[in-house]
């Protein structure tokens, strides 16, 4: 847990009504059963947003005889891995497994086999669930599920270091409750079978496994019962314990001799490969815990360190690892990362980036190479710990929630666990030297959460645990914390807390005024003032049990930091129709409503609702007021259903639409659930493994992943016709333009073609032309995004063209190479479903010969605002959508429609004009080659003068119009530019993108432009007339004199009039 922070940034953001971002719904199938060809979903293209900017990572690995390649398991982002010593990381279980990872291991004896196993054993409140056990015999390109699929989570895994078949798994079991499948697992066919070789009870799990490198046959395990409740965390028992086996798991005993009697909690373990009779292990106990050695492989211990700072809040650390060549270095993990060189009974931090140490792997070769694994994710030292590679590189973030304001690009908003409230742009211009210079926090800390105010995009109101509620504003860059009772909460029972704040203790702004802002403990409290004075306007909602409201933790250990704060308001909705209705949910299953600012309150908690239920996300209809839909999760009572909720009456009724037999599997807990503001019934859900849709009001779901990876999605919001989405360990996502859900049916399945409605595009700066950097966000597709599906297998040539009011055929897409060269188009690659291009709003750009090396803008033309034909051609089907090209609405004042006209008018004059040039280089070049074959072919000296001549005049001519002599990229600082690149570079004054460097402005071009034409025009005319009475007359000429001699003439490509 990081202390609450503020990184502050000075940066204005441009916000614009939503209205600007609107338009008409499509026409699409609403009502009746409707699901729809699963090819048009599996498709979707979603993108990352950001942020890179690690996050909980609690297992990592190095890999045998590759001293800069890693591994990192994240608690919900899955597995990377980086081959540059942490310098990048890339996944490698996306579209094989995902969510959160406890445990990697590699084999020593064939680094190609790799263990990996779900579930994170230092289990957080809102920790994954583990789902068993994956392997990979190629080192990690494929994946196969290996079994133990109600281990839960997964502390260790052990490889025989001779042979990668014989593995042990420690599970320890369902967090959430009481289940069979926990303890020592062993493997002696390389994961396809697996036995329980240690089990104490369905509460106590394994934790921590070790395993002697000199003799495998030995095994020492960690025994410990951990179990979750909402409001508390469990950590101890008296049949927890170090175990011992001494023949390679069949049997285990328990090891005493100096050991902690009684209760016991987590245990560490860890043993000198230098001296593999020396074995460490950190317990937590009282007053006994602390850090154990033993000299003679287990059978007498003694305690020789009880310093707190190693074994605080043990539940969340508490884990040992052994340097692999000094039997007298050892390190403890706990906030920070300790290292004792004297056996382990003294320690020195270690900085490292991040803090919240899970794991650590040390080269067995070079114990100077390190990898840690910590609350920011994974970092690398290739020298002891005096320095580390970044966490800035991983997009694993743990983000709570988002919501999005209405700027051009729109932000998204969030909390990042174990780090900051962030705030990121949808996407970047071209002007952006870097994302990261467009994030900053708001306020408040990690938990968050973050509301808008709807008038002022400089006001951000951000949480944090204990009440905090920041008051954000950007313009002055000032924080102030308005909470409405500044109580201190940490280490104190909820019973004695006037108010019961969550950590993620919800808050909301009413949409009706901004000055009115809600906060949520066991009440609602509410603010007409900002913020300045508050009001509880809620009786307790929640069902107030005395026995939720004790401490947190035990037996041992207390532990209270707000996580386990329980009967609280979790959630506050303000009606966006009626400004006095309020919906309210708490995290123990009560739903309630006000319909008149707080002065009465009705129950409306639905009937079929889970005990104890957590009502995750409320979301009010856009479409029919006391209209609402309800996520509700219990996974925290080891129940996994998914149940969403559905009104149509404030309440009064209420019907459950996930069955966990109508798509929603029914072991996938559902976090959140929005309907679509523009076709009613059309229903978005995440949950704890993915994304899913619903067409017709919640009857069926249907899966929604298409490239989207495997992660726990936290919430969603459809904004500005996109969906965008935040993820507990990948950062957010966003699909870029709903269009074609929007007007999916069953119905298209019988379409061999389809061509979907389009949403108007703006003409922002979108390329993200500028120097980016590593670690950038997924580019958005900049223009006119168009979709179409097609049925079957792919049978001759796609083509899609856009056409604009003129008639003038705009932009040519093939999925046949040529045409697609020919038009300067990237060539489709269409397939079975749903397909995506997307059109960068600009005409055909100037024909370049092949090798041409220019300085400047040589894309395509900027296309005015209009409206614009779409036309696909498939086989025999011809489809025609349309397209209205929008002005950018924070500069619509400044332009007219002439002025864009005339932008295009002198951008195709400057373009064609650049075309024709290096098609008389073309022309020119093709009469010389035909002249030097000539000479090749004959003695004869009066052809061969004449020959020389005519290629001394092209040749004169032709670098009057290139320059010949421009072989690479930089040759233009060398070489003068000819006429072409001066053309080049007006035409990108004129219509260039927007960025780096330069580029042309929107809208009608400046005197200087003109000007600069009109010089460039006299002197192309000059050199076109000298060119083609070149071709003409010396041409003509020289044909003369060759025929005369039986020699056959050059043939010119083209004769110009």
């Amino acid at each position: 847990m990081k202390q609450p922070a503020i990184l502050m940034r000075h940066l204005l953001a441009v916000l614009l009504a939503f209205n600007l971002f609107t338009y008409a719904p499509v026409t699409a199938q609403q009502n009746g059963n409707t699901v729809v060809d699963t090819n048009l979903l599996s498709n979707l293209q979603y993108r990352m947003a950001g942020p890179f900017r690690g996050g909980r990572s609690t297992a990592v690995s190095g890999r045998p005889g590759a001293p800069f390649s890693f591994l990192m398991g994240t608690t919900g982002g899955g597995l990377w891995e980086s081959t540059d010593a942490g310098g990048s990381w890339q996944n490698i279980s996306d579209g094989f497994f995902g969510g959160g990872i406890g445990a990697v291991a590699v084999s020593e004896a064939d680094p190609n086999v790799i263990y990996v196993g779900t579930g994170s054993a230092d289990p957080r409140g809102n920790i994954s669930q583990g789902r068993g056990i994956w392997k990979s015999t190629d080192g990690g390109k494929s994946w196969k599920f290996s079994g133990l699929p109600e281990a839960g989570q997964i502390g260790k895994i052990r490889i025989h270091p001779k042979d990668p078949d014989l593995v042990y798994v420690a599970a320890l079991g369902h967090i959430f409750g009481p289940n069979p499948e926990r303890g020592v697992y062993r493997s002696r066919d390389g994961g396809a079978t697996w036995e329980a070789v240690l089990q104490v009870s369905d509460q106590t799990g394994a934790v921590s496994l070790i395993i002697n490198p000199s003799n495998p046959r030995v095994l020492y395990a960690g025994m410990w019962r951990a179990e979750r409740k909402p409001w508390s965390m469990i950590s101890g028992s008296e049949d927890g314990g170090v175990y011992r086996s001494i023949d390679g798991g069949d049997t285990w005993a328990k090891l005493a001799g100096g050991l902690p009697t009684g209760l016991t909690g987590k245990i560490g373990l860890t043993l000198s490969p230098a001296n593999p009779d020396r074995v460490w292990a950190i317990i937590e106990a009282e007053p006994a815990g602390g850090v154990y050695r033993s000299d003679d492989a287990g059978k007498t211990w003694t305690r020789i360190n009880k310093e707190n700072k190693l074994r605080q809040r043990a539940w969340y650390y508490t884990h040992m690892v052994a340097d692999p060549q000094d039997e007298n270095t050892v390190y403890a993990l706990n906030t920070g990362l300790y290292r004792s060189v004297d056996g382990g009974k003294n320690y020195e931090g270690i900085p490292v980036p991040h803090g919240d140490v899970h794991d650590l792997w040390i080269n067995p070769d070079n114990p100077k190479v390190m990898i840690v694994a910590d609350d920011g994710g994974a970092q690398v030292t290739l020298n002891g710990g005096k320095t580390w590679s970044t966490y800035l590189n991983q997009p694993t973030a743990e983000i709570y929630g988002v919501v999005v304001d209405n700027g051009l690009p729109y932000r998204l908003y969030g909390a990042q666990q174990d780090n900051t409230t962030i705030s990121i742009p949808a996407w970047s211009s071209n002007n952006t030297l870097h994302a990261k210079q467009h994030w900053y926090s708001v306020g408040g800390c990690e938990t968050g959460p973050v509301a808008l105010d709807p008038n002022n995009p400089n006001i951000v109101y951000a949480g944090c645990y204990g009440g905090v509620m920041d008051k954000y504003d950007l313009a002055k860059d000032q924080v102030n914390n308005i909470m409405a009772y500044p109580q201190l909460q940490l280490g104190e029972a909820a019973k004695n807390l006037k108010y019961r704040f969550q950590w993620v203790s919800p808050m909301a702004v009413s949409p009706h005024d901004s000055e009115v802002i809600y906060h949520g403990s066991q009440h609602v409290h509410q603010s007409k003032d900002g913020g300045k004075t508050w009001r509880v306007i809620s009786p307790d909602l929640s069902t107030n049990t005395p026995e939720h409201l004790d401490y947190s933790g035990g037996p041992i250990n207390h532990d209270i930091t707000g996580v386990e704060i329980y009967n609280v308001v979790f959630e506050i909705v303000p009606d966006p129709n009626e400004a006095e209705t309020i919906w309210a949910g708490t995290d123990d299953g009560r739903l309630h409503i006000t319909r008149n600012d707080g002065a009465n309150w009705q129950e409306i908690t639905p009937p079929a609702m889970p005990k104890y239920g957590t009502v995750n996300k409320i979301d009010l209809s856009t479409h029919q007021a006391g209209r609402a839909f309800v996520a509700v999760h219990k996974y925290r009572f080891d129940d996994f259903a998914p149940y969403i909720f559905m009104t149509n009456d404030y309440g009064k009724s209420w019907k459950r639409i996930t069955s966990g037999k109508n798509g929603i599997p029914a072991d996938y807990p559902v976090r959140v659930v929005r309907e679509d503001p523009e076709r009613k019934g059309l229903l978005y859900a995440g949950t704890e493994f993915g994304l899913f849709v619903s067409f017709d009001e919640g009857a069926h779901w249907q899966p929604m992943q298409g490239d989207l990876p495997i992660t726990p999605i936290t919430d969603l919001r459809v904004h500005q016709g996109d969906l965008v989405m935040s993820t507990q360990g990948r950062s957010f996502w966003i699909l870029d333009d709903l269009s074609p859900i929007r007007e999916m049916s069953d119905d298209l399945a019988e379409k061999q073609v389809y061509l979907f409605e389009m949403r108007p595009a703006f003409k922002v700066n979108d390329g993200g032309a500028g120097f980016l950097g590593d670690n950038a966000p997924t580019a958005r597709p900049s223009g006119a995004l168009i979709h179409y599906a097609l049925q079957d297998s792919i049978e001759g040539d796609v083509r899609i063209e856009v056409i604009d009011a003129d008639a003038r055929l705009v932009q040519v897409f093939s999925s046949d190479s040529l045409t697609a060269k020919q038009h300067k188009t990237a060539q489709l690659k269409p397939k079975e479903g749903l397909n995506r291009i997307n059109w960068d709003l600009t005409y055909e750009g100037p024909t370049l010969m092949d090798g041409t090396i220019v300085w400047g803008y040589t894309g395509g033309v900027k296309a005015p605002p209009g409206t614009y034909d779409i036309r696909l051609t498939y086989g025999d089907e011809i489809l025609t959508q349309q397209v209205e090209v929008e002005e950018d609405p924070r500069i619509a004042e400044e332009i007219d429609e002439a002025d864009y006209e005339e932008q295009l008018r002198l951008g195709l004059e400057i373009r064609d004009a650049i075309s024709a040039v290096h098609e008389s280089v073309q022309e020119i070049r093709s009469v010389k080659e035909q002249i030097s074959w000539m000479k090749g072919q004959t003695e004869d000296q009066e052809v061969n003068t004449a020959a020389d001549s005519i290629l001394q005049e092209l040749t004169a001519l032709e670098e009057q119009l290139i320059q010949t002599k421009n072989e690479s990229n930089q040759d233009p600082i060398r070489f003068a530019p000819r006429l072409d690149n001066q053309l080049v570079e007006n035409y990108n004054y004129v219509t260039g993108a927007d960025g780096y460097i330069s580029g042309g402005r929107e809208g009608r071009p400046n005197a200087a432009a003109y000007e600069r034409w009109t010089d460039l025009d006299e002197a192309w005319t000059d050199l076109e007339q000298k060119v083609e009475a070149s071709l003409s007359e010396s041409v003509r000429t020289f044909n003369e004199l060759v025929r005369k001699k039986n020699i056959i003439g050059i043939k010119r490509k083209a004769t110009k009039s």
